[in-house]
């Protein structure tokens, strides 16, 4: 891993573990003053600090480990076309321990694919309401003649949210995989941060 992504990882689990700057110091053997110049991306760590750290933190910082992260991130940016969960979900708990942009924008994705996924069952439901309002619009209106018109419009609208929850998926998807291969911020549209 390399800076600046490395130092932020290690100021994110240091909080994490509830260490101060200092106390990581010390169980690393290095000063204080070190910890503040990796944190903030100054310098690159050692080899050997590297190591301390990694041991300290419970993180695997060697750089080996994410000889593939654009094709480990480009598989999670475009698994949210297919909102299943399942596949950024894998990816992220296996690799999110190897890269600090695998970890980050696995929230990302994650946050999106439920988001999506309750208002794909939010779009089923009422999918499956269109025969019952039929069959109350059908038993109500049969005089008037509204009945038939009125379910051909219900048949074509009724799966439209569905169609278009599809295309924004795979939109995002795309556009995301992109902007991570440019090593540009990922941003997921209507997504609701349930992962932190």
């Amino acid at each position: 891993m390399r800076q600046p992504d490395l130092g932020l990882k290690v100021a994110d689990l240091r909080q994490q573990k509830g260490l101060t700057q200092e106390q990581l110091a010390e169980t690393c053997e290095v000063s204080a003053r070190t910890i503040q110049r990796i944190e903030s991306g100054e310098v690159d760590p050692r080899a050997f600090t590297l190591q301390c750290l990694s041991t300290a933190l419970d993180f695997d910082f060697m750089e080996d480990n994410i000889s593939n992260e654009n094709l480990w991130l480009v598989l999670l940016h475009l698994s949210s076309a297919v909102p299943l969960l399942i596949i950024p979900l894998l990816v992220w708990s296996w690799k999110k321990n190897q890269s600090y942009k695998i970890d980050k924008q696995g929230h990302a994705v994650l946050n999106f694919q439920i988001t999506m996924l309750l208002l794909l069952f939010l779009g089923g439901f009422l999918l499956m309401l269109v025969p019952a309002v039929f069959t109350f619009l059908g038993e109500t209106q049969v005089d008037i003649g509204l009945s038939i018109g009125l379910f051909e419009i219900m048949l074509i609208c009724a799966p439209m949210p569905l169609i278009f929850i599809g295309i924004f998926c795979t939109y995002q998807g795309v556009v995301n995989a992109m902007r991570a291969l440019a090593d540009k911020p990922v941003r997921y549209a209507l997504s609701i941060p349930f992962v932190r």
